[in-house]
């Protein structure tokens, strides 16, 4: 299974430790903004936005200063083009995952429910959202970039919307909800475990609030994925051990 991190474009920079520019190769010619917007995603997801020098991203991007503001002039404006850019790079790996296959919309959610849990492994930053780590840091100080990354939270929030509205169409749930709720509810409960598994340094959390929300949707429109009855029976979520 795929972690976020993986579905970075040929050429990108993964969620990890960067290497010192003397070690990087320099970004192809014309190329230089994709790099520094990869750049951006792997340093501020694993150090966040304030940690995140225009020096910094120059030296991981393998780029020129004078290149930077060529592209970007200003770090707020290359906040909002990354949180763009993050829905452009995590976009196919979700459009391609295997939990749009199921007949019934109700079984795709809770089969995207099981993917988001099974991609939640490695290293915080390699599963955690570059729009969520962002928005909480600056949402008070730039409201370009606050619109920027509730735009690509709501956004990846939209694509479930579809499925909600069938759902709740052939399996009318007990109590009156609206699919654009639901499908925003999702992302609350991930953005609140990418939260809570960082501050306490592991994906137990995460893991956790995913399984609180596959039972709240079965309990909502009654039955478990196959069609089946629901299984009353809380999952148990196995803390990870350290170094997991």
């Amino acid at each position: 299974m795929p972690a976020l991190h993986n579905a970075t474009p040929a050429g990108a920079t993964p969620a990890r430790s960067p290497k010192r520019s003397s070690a990087r190769k320099k970004p192809l010619r014309g190329q230089a903004r994709t790099a520094l917007l990869d750049a951006t995603l792997a340093l501020v997801r694993r150090q966040g936005w304030a940690a995140t020098s225009v020096e910094q991203l120059c030296a991981t991007a393998g780029v020129t200063k004078g290149a930077f503001f060529h592209h970007f002039p200003s770090k707020d404006e290359l906040g909002v083009a990354a949180a763009r850019h993050w829905s452009d790079v995590t976009g196919p790996l979700f459009a391609a995952a295997d939990y749009h296959q199921p007949a019934d919309p109700l079984d795709r959610i809770l089969a995207y429910i099981d993917f988001r849990a099974a991609i939640a492994r490695g290293p915080l930053e390699a599963f955690t959202c570059f729009a969520g780590t962002t928005v909480q840091e600056v949402f008070a100080t730039s409201d370009p970039m606050r619109i920027a990354c509730g735009a690509s939270i709501l956004g990846h929030a939209d694509t479930l919307a579809r499925d909600f509205r069938l759902a709740i169409e052939q399996h009318p749930p007990r109590n009156e909800v609206s699919a654009g709720s639901l499908a925003a509810y999702t992302q609350t409960v991930l953005q609140g475990g990418f939260v809570m598994s960082k501050a306490q340094g592991h994906n137990g959390p995460l893991l956790e609030g995913l399984a609180h929300l596959r039972d709240y949707i079965e309990l909502l429109f009654g039955r478990q994925a196959g069609g089946g009855k629901r299984n009353t029976s809380r999952r148990m979520v196995r803390r990870p051990r350290k170094g997991e």
